[in-house]
């Protein structure tokens, strides 16, 4: 299941069953879990660690040296884990430091010619849709969407089940359970449809909704929507988690 024009270094290691096609290289010290296709035309840079059953199309170029201009030398790591589909000219580059990884977790759908940039740490069931692009050190937490044509300034968040708008321009983070978009990206509404597709409680969405108004509405500082929120409502999950990642922002919250 190896093309005869693929170039695949001795150091690599290829899972049971994987496909590689035409005109793809695979350099040292990388490594293929069972059941990775790689189409035709892919780069798997050295130092790369992908999981099980991972698609990767054409053009599509994994584990490739940071961009970064503060690197210094030394092994640095992208690790990838299961299922993941990386659509046309997708581009994820290896951490900065020694000893460091970029991270992208298993069951996400990246679609052509997004990047995700050294040092972010990608979830699981995560949709960057075309041409959306992660800065470094930027986090995404599971189930986020990032709309086409939307660009993450370095060292922001995206919630968990957060959607941002396409054409978007984030330079803050944006909360979990969300919908954020502009130029620069505000916190619009509640992203419901999200949070019925993942199969959220009714009572969990009614809390979200109050905790959305009481953040963004009510016009309070941060620090007063948190204690209100923790104050006047239930202790679930999705509050906890909500209050928690606000809490901890050090770039502030799209507002």
């Amino acid at each position: 299941m190896i093309h005869s024009t693929a170039v695949i270094h001795s150091t690599a290691q290829i899972g049971e069953g994987c496909e590689i096609g035409p005109y793809c290289v695979v350099e040292e010290h990388a490594v293929l879990g069972a059941g990775c296709k790689l189409r035709s035309h892919v780069v798997i840079g050295g130092h790369t660690v992908l999981g099980r059953e991972n698609e990767i199309f054409p053009f599509a170029c994994l584990g490739q040296k940071t961009q970064d201009l503060k690197w210094k030398g030394g092994t640095t790591w992208l690790r990838v884990g299961d299922r993941n589909t990386f659509r046309e000219y997708v581009t994820i580059h290896r951490a900065t430091n020694d000893g460091e990884a970029t991270v992208v977790g298993s069951h996400n759908t990246i679609l052509a010619y997004c990047h995700i940039a050294h040092d972010c740490r990608v979830g699981s069931h995560v949709i960057m849709s075309n041409v959306g692009t992660l800065a470094g050190h930027v986090t995404v937490e599971d189930h986020a969407i990032v709309g086409g044509l939307a660009a993450v300034h370095q060292f922001c968040r995206i919630g968990k089940m957060a959607i941002i708008g396409g054409c978007s321009k984030v330079v803050q983070d944006v909360p979990p359970f969300m919908l954020a978009d502009g130029n620069p990206a505000e916190t619009r509404t509640l992203n419901k449809v999200g949070l019925e597709r993942n199969g959220i409680s009714e009572e969990a969405q009614a809390a979200l909704k109050s905790a959305y108004k009481i953040l963004f509405r009510d016009g309070l500082t941060v620090s007063n929507a948190l204690v209100k929120i923790e104050a006047e409502l239930p202790p679930l999950p999705e509050i906890l988690h909500l209050a928690q990642f606000v809490r901890s922002s050090e770039r502030g919250i799209s507002k």
